[in-house]
């Protein structure tokens, strides 16, 4: 079994000690796939903070959240090994944020972006490249890759290089409903966890508001929710405010990433569905002119 090197933090020690969770059954019958809303335990969520590195006043506040939040670090920016040094000073986990392909190919993920025209040794060597730009990386999640997530075999050589290392988790982005990259990191090995609310997709404190509110659902309902954000001011001066409201709610706990990714291979907390099943119900739950790709949203025009 894979040993992972997580930085061990304070909230991960708690989280171990007090965290207890209770299945309950779907329409269906199936006791595995459904989990009853936490009645004592404070039900956990991890919020990661994306695309640090080119803007060093908003990155420095972002790092400066008060609660755990979970840095993604671009890679070959101007800042990005400043903040995560910052970052990890502050108690904080760093991962890379990796560019990959998007479905738009008049764009660029950034450089160090995988692709499809990677074999498997360059694939190999951008990822290399990538991480030894940034320091105190513990683990990686998608930067766009709206189209390369979705090839099983481009995936499968990425999470045989993270498995081959030993010491990274993944966390899908899914900035498609079409993304094997989750089934792949489970399938290959990988520690892993997955996106469920992007809290930032219209940057306005009204929008940034009602995105947090269902992620406390999504995690009252499973007993765990992964956020992801970006260092916007908006979203700043709300988790500036937000994260103070909610040391004081018993009712929810934020915890860095890896905790979430950690009780998930301990079986401590349960996935919701198998990682296919979870994909068919995120493009139901799509309109179709939803479905082509999340990384043409406007936040990501820049």
């Amino acid at each position: 079994m894979m040993k992972l090197k997580f930085q061990c933090s304070y909230s991960f020690l708690l989280t171990c000690m007090w965290f207890n969770i209770t299945l309950a059954a779907d329409d269906s019958g199936n006791s595995d796939t459904v989990l009853a809303p936490l009645t004592h335990s404070p039900a956990l969520i991890a919020i990661i903070i994306d695309d640090l590195g080119d803007q060093l006043v908003l990155g420095r506040r972002a790092v400066a959240l008060e609660a755990s939040v979970t840095c993604a670090v671009m890679p070959h920016t101007r800042f990005g090994a400043r903040l995560a040094r910052e970052a990890n000073a502050r108690g904080k986990e760093v991962m890379l944020h990796l560019p990959m392909q998007p479905m738009d190919m008049q764009r660029i993920a950034g450089q160090g972006e995988i692709s499809l025209e990677n074999g498997r040794a360059q694939l190999r060597e951008i990822l290399e490249y990538d991480l030894n730009t940034i320091p105190h990386v513990v683990g990686v999640n998608n930067h766009m890759g709206s189209l390369i997530t979705r090839h099983p075999g481009h995936m499968g050589w990425l999470m045989d290089e993270l498995f081959r290392r030993g010491d990274l988790f993944f966390v899908d982005s899914v900035t498609t409903p079409a993304s094997v990259a989750y089934a792949a990191a489970l399938e290959h090995g990988v520690p892993a966890a997955r996106r469920h609310v992007f809290l930032d997709d219209d940057p306005s404190a009204e929008a940034i508001s009602a995105q947090f509110e269902r992620l406390k659902k999504e995690a009252t309902a499973r007993g765990y929710a992964v956020g992801i954000g970006h260092p916007y001011p908006t979203t700043l001066a709300f988790l500036e405010t937000a994260f103070k409201d909610a040391w004081q709610n018993s009712e929810f706990r934020i915890v860095p990433v890896s905790t979430i990714v950690s009780l998930l291979g301990q079986g401590v907390l349960t996935r919701e569905q198998e990682a296919n099943n979870i994909i068919a119900r995120e493009q139901s739950n799509l309109a179709p002119s939803q479905q082509h790709s999340i990384d043409n949203r406007q936040v990501h025009a820049r």
